[in-house]
C-alpha cells in the first residue's frame, strides 16, 4: 500500500486543483466576457464534455495503458492552464471554451482510469481500503479547494490561481510518472493487444451489453444517477436555503454543512477501513442500497429547518452515508473482471455526470416557485424509491436471476452472461 498512498496524495493534490480550478474558472469567465449566459454555456460545455467523455473514456481505458493515460491526462490540464495564461487577451474566450472540453473530458479520463486500476496496484482484497482513501483525499482537496479559491482570487489573482492549477497536475502527473505500478491484469493486457480491432468495432454497444448481462449493476448505475440529481438539488439549493438562514451572513452555514459532510466522508473511510482491515469485510449491493437511502435521507433533514446542532449531525450523517455508498459502490464495480472494468466505469461516470447536470437546470428552475426542501425531498426521495427497489430486487434475486445464482454457487460463469462472476459481491 506504500506506492498506492504516494497515488492518493498525488490524486489529492490534481483534485485540490479541479476544485480550484472549477471556481476560478467560472469566475474568470464571467469577469473577461461580462455575460451571465457566456459564463453558463461555459459550465455546461464543460458538463456535456464530462457526459459524453464517459463513453469514450471507457474504451481508451480498456485498450491503453491506464498509468500512461493518466499522466496524459494530468499533463494536458496542466498545458491548457500554461497556454491560457501566455495568451493575448483577445484569444482568451476561444481558449476557455477550449479549455473547458479539455477539462472535461480530462477529469472524467483519469477518473475512470484509476478507478479501474485500484484492484491491480492493491489486490483485490485490499480494493475497499484503498478506495476508502481515495474518498478522504478527494473530501479533503475539495473542501480545501473551495475554501481557499476565494482568498487565492482575491489576495492574488487569476494569474497566480491558474499558475496553482497548473502546478497541482504537473505534481501529480510526475507521481504517477515514478510510481512503479501496475494498472492493467497481465493477462487482460494481452486480451486487449490481441483483439483491438474486434473491440473497436463493438465498442460502441459494449457498455450497454455489460448492463444487460448484469441487471443488478444496472440497477445500481440508475441509482447512482439519481444521486446525481439529488446531489445537484442540494449544491443548488445551500446558497438560497444558507441566505434565507441568515442573510447578513449567507455563506456561515454553506461553510459549516461542507466541513461537517467532509469530517462525516473522513469518519466513514476510517470506520470501512478498520472493519476490511480486521475481517476481510467488503460493503456489496445491499449496503450500498441502505446507505444510499440513508444518505439521501440525511440530506433531505438538512434542509427542513433544524437547529444547528441537529442540522450538523444531519449533515455529518450525509457525509458519512455519501463517502460509504461512494467506496461500496466503486468497490462492486471493480469486482468485475480487469477488461469489463473500464467500460462498466466509463458508462457509471457518463451517468454520473448526465443525472448531476441535468438536476442543476431542473432543480434551479424548480426552486425559482419551490422551497429548498421540497426540491431537494422530491430529488433525494427518487433516489430512495430506487434504492427500495433495488432492494426489492436483492430480496427476490434467487428467482430472478437463475443463471447468476447458479453460477456464484458453482463457482463458474453463468451461459451467455459475461459479467456474472461480477454479480456476486458480498453484501
Amino acid at each position: 500500500m506504500g506506492h498506492f498512498r504516494l497515488l492518493v496524495v498525488g490524486n489529492a493534490v490534481s483534485a485540490y486543483g479541479s476544485y480550484l480550478n472549477m471556481v476560478a474558472l467560472n469566475v474568470f469567465v464571467y469577469q473577461v466576457t461580462g455575460s451571465a449566459l457566456t459564463a453558463g454555456l461555459f459550465m455546461a460545455v464543460r458538463l456535456i464534455t464530462s457526459v459524453l467523455s464517459g463513453f469514450v473514456s471507457g474504451r481508451l481505458v480498456s485498450r491503453y495503458d491506464r498509468k500512461r493515460l493518466m499522466v496524459c491526462a494530468d499533463l494536458t490540464q496542466a498545458t491548457a492552464l500554461v497556454v491560457l495564461l501566455l495568451a493575448p487577451d483577445g484569444a482568451r474566450v476561444a481558449l476557455l471554451f477550449a479549455l473547458a472540453v479539455g477539462t472535461g473530458a480530462c477529469s472524467t479520463l483519469s477518473q475512470v482510469a484509476l478507478r479501474s486500476s485500484v484492484p491491480e496496484i492493491v489486490g483485490a482484497d485490499l480494493r475497499t481500503r484503498a478506495n476508502g482513501l481515495l474518498v478522504t483525499g478527494r473530501s479533503l482537496a475539495m473542501i480545501a479547494g473551495f475554501a481557499s479559491a476565494g482568498v487565492v482570487i482575491a489576495q492574488l489573482g487569476y494569474t497566480a490561481a491558474f499558475a496553482m492549477d497548473a502546478a497541482t497536475f504537473a505534481v501529480s502527473a510526475t507521481i504517477l510518472f515514478l510510481l512503479p505500478i501496475r494498472t492493467r491484469a497481465v493477462a487482460a493486457k494481452s486480451a486487449a493487444e490481441g483483439t483491438a480491432t474486434d473491440a473497436a468495432d463493438t465498442g460502441r454497444w459494449a457498455s450497454l451489453a455489460l448492463l444487460k448481462a448484469a441487471p443488478l449493476l444496472a440497477i445500481m448505475v440508475a441509482v447512482r444517477a439519481a444521486d446525481g440529481l439529488g446531489s445537484s438539488s442540494h449544491n443548488v439549493a445551500l446558497p438560497i436555503y444558507s441566505s434565507a438562514l441568515d442573510p447578513s451572513h449567507p455563506a456561515t452555514f454553506i461553510s459549516q454543512f461542507w466541513a461537517t459532510w467532509a469530517i462525516g466522508n473522513i469518519v466513514a473511510q476510517q470506520v470501512c477501513s478498520r472493519r476490511t482491515s480486521k475481517t476481510g469485510w467488503s460493503p456489496g449491493e445491499r449496503a450500498f442500497a441502505i446507505g444510499s437511502c440513508v444518505m439521501s435521507a440525511a440530506f433531505i433533514v438538512v434542509f427542513s429547518g433544524l437547529p444547528a446542532v441537529p442540522a450538523a449531525v444531519a449533515a455529518l450523517v450525509a457525509g458519512m452515508a455519501d463517502g460509504f455508498t461512494e467506496i461500496a459502490y466503486v468497490s462492486r464495480l471493480q469486482a468485475a473482471p480487469d477488461e469489463q472494468r473500464g467500460r462498466l466505469f466509463g458508462l457509471s461516470a457518463s451517468a454520473e455526470n448526465s443525472g448531476f447536470g441535468l438536476g442543476m437546470i431542473v432543480s434551479a428552475a424548480l426552486l425559482e416557485r419551490y422551497s429548498p426542501l421540497q426540491v431537494v425531498g422530491a430529488f433525494q426521495g427518487l433516489a430512495i424509491v430506487l434504492c427500495v427497489a433495488l432492494l426489492v430486487v436483492l430480496s427476490k434475486g434467487r428467482s430472478l436471476f437463475p443463471q447468476e445464482r447458479l453460477a456464484r454457487e458453482s463457482g463458474g460463469p453463468a451461459p451467455g452472461r459475461e459479467v456474472s462472476a461480477a454479480e456476486g459481491g458480498s453484501s
